[in-house]
């Protein structure tokens, strides 16, 4: 398998009012070619400064990383023509027409002014792209920034946390624009914290919790075999809900039957209620998605475990030594 983003041994410590506080730990990362890899943590797990580590903007103080195989930051000039990003706000000119915007970061790239309409249509702005940026929504400016993003028509596109701050409708742009960037071919990496989100997108998954790696592979993967609830039916839900409640289980009604939830053998909620004479009418076990996965992991007994999933991609054993301090 290709990957646009491998890092080994990654390690980025912070001088604090509480002596070094570790943001990013061991952090092994191996994103694929093609498609969206959701990059999922709680908020100060680590994603932004990993993404700003892969960008140049701070420094590593231990670990390799690669970018379609070049090492960085050492190589980052010969590669980060393929790669666009979207880290912070990003700044237009209010006055100005999304069109103007564009062809002004265009000509200051040195892209084809033919670019400005091919990206505006590849972000569904082409329509709107004559009113001015202060009068965008929200989701008409992240999708902007997008759209600055592909002038250089990047192989990597990096968005950190895009959906932050955006209504449904907004939402729903995001999603449908990375999409589309995925199918075309691009790798598009995007860190967020906002799991149902992802879900309905990504097509791989790195999870991580303190700066450290806890699951990756596919969203089916990851989620594995885990059972998020059993729905149980039963001819007097009341009477079932108070066996199984007393049997230490997590039970709540659910309409017409009962939701027990954190039971990892169904075939004990039959028995116990076999025992009071309930006989169960059905059973039926409800997958677990990516956000209870996600809770589940970032657990605090979980962070304290390996991480799971399949093995990252080979990296360069060496140690890239930083030093000094880097802002946030």
């Amino acid at each position: 398998m290709d990957y646009a983003v491998v890092t080994g041994g990654l390690r980025k410590t912070y001088r604090g009012r509480r002596g070094r506080q570790v943001a990013v730990e061991n952090l092994d990362l191996a994103v694929p070619v093609g498609g969206v890899h959701g990059f999922l943590g709680p908020n100060g797990s680590g994603k932004t400064t990993t993404i700003r580590m892969l960008l140049g903007l701070v420094r590593a103080d231990a670990g390799t990383m690669r970018i379609f195989g070049h090492p960085v930051p050492q190589q980052l000039p010969d590669v980060v023509g393929r790669v666009g990003a979207i880290v912070e706000s990003p700044k237009f000119f209010p006055a100005f027409s999304g069109r103007r915007n564009l062809d002004l970061l265009a000509q200051a790239i040195g892209a084809p002014r033919t670019r400005v309409d091919e990206v505006l249509t590849a972000t569904a702005l082409h329509d709107r792209a004559s009113d001015r940026y202060s009068g965008y929504s929200l989701g008409m400016k992240q999708r902007l920034a997008i759209a600055a993003t592909l002038l250089k028509s990047p192989d990597l596109l990096i968005f950190d946390e895009p959906t932050n701050g955006l209504d449904p409708a907004g939402i729903h742009e995001i999603r449908q624009t990375m999409r589309r960037l995925a199918g075309e071919g691009r790798t598009v990496l995007v860190s967020s914290h906002i799991l149902a989100e992802v879900e309905q997108v990504a097509d791989t998954v790195s999870i991580i919790g303190r700066g450290r790696l806890l699951a990756s592979g596919t969203v089916a993967e990851v989620i594995g075999e885990r059972t998020a609830a059993v729905r149980v039916g039963v001819p007097d839900p009341a009477a079932a809900l108070q066996v199984l409640t007393t049997g230490g289980m997590l039970a709540v009604l659910d309409g017409d039957a009962l939701r027990v939830e954190g039971e990892p053998d169904p075939g004990r909620i039959t028995w116990l209620l076999g025992q009071h004479q309930i006989w169960v009418q059905s059973l039926v076990p409800q997958r677990a998605g990516l956000e209870s996965v996600f809770l589940e992991l970032t657990s605090g007994s979980a962070l304290d475990s390996p991480a799971a999933g399949p093995p990252a991609a080979p990296t360069d054993a060496s140690t890239d030594e930083a030093s000094g301090e880097v802002r946030r």
